[in-house]
């Protein structure tokens, strides 16, 4: 299954190779006015008179090609024991597609591009989801660490790629939960991952659907529209 981080960084791709498309034909042109340069002139920046490739151009061929910086993984601490309810609220927590993950990815577009919505109050939902998890695990005698995605999640390009991004992340999150459920039939936790389930699947997804087909945000009566149904 994909996860919260590839559609993020899916997102960002589409975001790079539209303005790669933008720039190609000049790219075009330029490549053409090269070839023709080289074409007229003596090559003698790739090869001495005797035909040996020069130092410099041979360590320019050995140089690796610059990419994209690429998202940093995110190295979690060990979690409970597999198979407990701990287990269970461990991983709505602290998964890819949990609740940690969540806050932090709204965070990074907040702080690329301010105080906008539906992240800021989408934001403060995921932390309310998370302290929920965290009464749960520290009923069940594990102690949750810090938000370990903080400040490691980079914001898509834009606030339409951010949008889709979200909205996909939001259908994942839903199905982490559906699995989640038919893991354990503690009362308490069962309890509070369908609240968190209901508001992804109620709340969360319907803003970042709209917010994607309105520019990637929405304004104060938008935003009361969509919550109203």
């Amino acid at each position: 299954m994909p996860s919260r981080l590839s559609a993020l960084i899916l997102a960002t791709g589409v975001a790079l190779l539209s303005s790669a498309c933008a720039a190609s034909g000049a790219g075009a042109e330029a490549s053409a006015a090269t070839s023709a340069s080289m074409s007229e002139s003596p090559a003698t920046a790739a090869a001495s008179p005797s035909g040996e490739v020069s130092p410099s151009a041979a360590a320019s061929a050995e140089q690796p090609t610059t990419t994209e910086s690429e998202t940093p993984a995110v190295e979690l601490p060990a979690g409970p024991e597999a198979g407990t309810d701990a287990a269970v609220a461990w991983e709505a927590l602290m998964g890819p597609e949990g609740e940690y993950a969540a806050a932090a990815s709204y965070s990074a577009v907040i702080d690329a591009f301010g105080e906008v919505q539906p992240y800021v109050d989408i934001r403060a939902a995921e932390q309310r989801h998370s302290d929920a998890l965290i009464r749960q695990l520290n009923r069940m005698g594990v102690e949750a660490p810090e938000n370990p995605y903080l400040g490691r999640l980079a914001a898509p390009a834009d606030l339409t790629a951010a949008a889709s991004a979200w909205a996909a992340g939001e259908v994942l999150n839903v199905q982490m939960y559906d699995q989640l459920l038919t893991q354990t039939t503690d009362p308490s936790l069962v309890r509070v991952l369908q609240n968190l389930r209901r508001a992804s699947q109620e709340s969360h997804l319907p803003l970042f659907e709209a917010a994607a087909a309105n520019g990637g945000t929405l304004d104060p009566a938008q935003m009361a529209a969509v919550s109203a149904g």
